[in-house]
This record gives structure tokens, C-alpha cells and sequence, in this order.
């Protein structure tokens, strides 16, 4: 990811492995255990999440025939403007190589772990807290998948108007979505993605008994990302809009 990034400079590589790798990830685990049924339910859900989740960014331009190719999150190109430091080539590079590639990289490692703490808790059998987890872990994947739609298509209309010189109105004039669950949430993606996390730790919890346990420090990262993007995408909305 770093080398291919830094020869195109196109720093989203990472993200067209975001939602690649953790199926890989789980399903070696599950492999390894023998296919215990817990390690299969959380493999299952995963790998729900992360066809969902490839579909989406693949039609929004994220993956091209030439891999090296996609669309670049815009946040790195406002990143490099707001903080001068950033701006010098070999600066940049070694934040692609630790921030961009390595910690991402590292996270994503980290927050499907919670399958390899399920692991050292074999000996007990699924029950009632596994299906109310992976049912609510469900709910939140749909949820994701709801206000993804609506953001989709409402980006889709905004931009074919504008194109066509056409008269925005309402949100389109706003410049983003403020209806459907955008109403109960600037960010109702965001919010589901780190409810989904939050939720497969807890399968580690059911296996083990243990609320606490080494696993969850991914899950925790992840909300510290999420939340920083989250301000950091407002900050910038703001701007545009305001």
C-alpha cells in the first residue's frame, strides 16, 4: 500500500483493503479452530459486513482495472493544507508510511481480534447472548447499509444537477443531507460501523466471561479514529458550506 501510493499518489490503497482483509483474517482464525460454531457465526457476519461495505465504495469509484487507481479520499489533500508540516514531500511520506499504511493497517488487525480471544473461551457452547449479538450486529449492518443508500443517492442527485446547470434547492442548496437518518445523525454510517466493532467484541465477552479482555483495544481505536475523521470531515464541511 505504501509503495504503490507513493509512486501514483493515491493514498487511499488502504482503503481498498478496509473492508478485504478482516473476511481474510476471521476465516483463517475459524479455519485454524477447527470451525468452532461461534468462530463460524462471527466469520459469517464479518464477511456480510465486508461485501456490503466493498460494494458501496466500489461503486462510488474506490476500486478501478488498474489497481493503483480509485478514488482518493479528499481528507488527505485538506489534511496537507491545514497543517503546513505535512507538506514536504519526505514529511508527507513518513506519514503515509506510519499514519496512512502502518497504523490503519494495524487497526484493522486489531478490531477483528476479538475472534482469537472467542478462541481461548472454545469450551463454551453458543447461547442466547450470541444470537442477541449477532442479531443487533445485523441490525447495525442494515442500518449502515440504509444511510449509505440515502447518502448515495442524494450525492448522485446532487452532483447530476449541478452538471446540468439545474436549479438546487433545499438540501441540494444546503449541500448535504439532513432527512432520513441523516435527521437523527450527522453521521449515521459512522455511527453504525463503530457499534458493529463494539458488538463483535462482544462475542469475546460471551465466550469468555470476562467483560474486559486484551481483545478490546481495536475496537477502542476505532472509535478514537472515527471520532477525530468525524470532527475533522466537519471542520472541513463547515468551511465549504458555512
Amino acid at each position: 500500500a505504501f509503495i504503490i501510493s507513493e509512486i501514483f499518489k493515491n493514498y487511499s490503497q488502504v482503503d481498498k483493503l478496509w473492508s478485504t482483509i478482516p473476511i481474510f483474517y476471521v476465516w483463517y482464525f475459524t479455519l485454524s479452530a477447527g470451525f468452532d460454531s461461534r468462530m463460524i457465526l462471527m466469520a459469517v457476519l464479518v464477511s456480510i459486513w465486508g461485501l456490503r461495505l466493498t460494494y458501496n465504495f466500489a461503486r462510488r469509484g474506490g476500486y478501478s482495472i488498474y489497481f493503483w487507481k480509485g478514488e482518493e479520499d479528499y481528507r488527505w489533500k485538506e489534511l496537507k493544507k491545514k497543517i503546513p508540516f505535512l507538506r514536504p514531500n519526505l514529511n508527507w511520506a513518513i506519514f503515509n508510511l506510519f499514519f496512512i499504511c502502518l497504523y490503519q493497517m494495524g487497526l484493522i488487525f486489531l478490531f477483528t481480534l476479538p475472534i482469537l480471544a472467542a478462541w481461548q473461551g472454545i469450551g463454551q457452547p453458543l447461547y442466547w447472548a450470541d444470537y442477541l449479538i449477532a442479531l443487533l450486529m445485523l441490525l447495525f449492518i442494515v442500518i449502515e447499509t440504509i444511510s449509505d443508500e440515502q447518502q448515495y443517492s442524494f450525492q448522485t442527485e446532487k452532483y447530476r444537477r449541478i452538471n446540468n446547470g439545474e436549479k438546487l434547492d433545499g438540501d441540494y442548496k444546503l449541500g448535504f443531507r439532513t432527512t432520513g437518518l441523516w435527521a437523527l445523525s450527522r453521521h449515521p454510517n459512522f455511527a453504525s460501523e463503530q457499534l458493529i466493532w463494539i458488538l463483535f467484541y462482544c462475542f469475546s465477552v460471551s465466550a469468555t466471561g470476562m467483560w474486559f479482555n486484551w481483545s478490546v483495544i481495536g475496537c477502542i481505536l476505532l472509535v478514537v479514529l472515527f471520532r477525530n475523521s468525524a470532527d475533522f470531515s466537519e471542520e472541513i464541511s463547515s468551511k465549504k458550506y458555512f
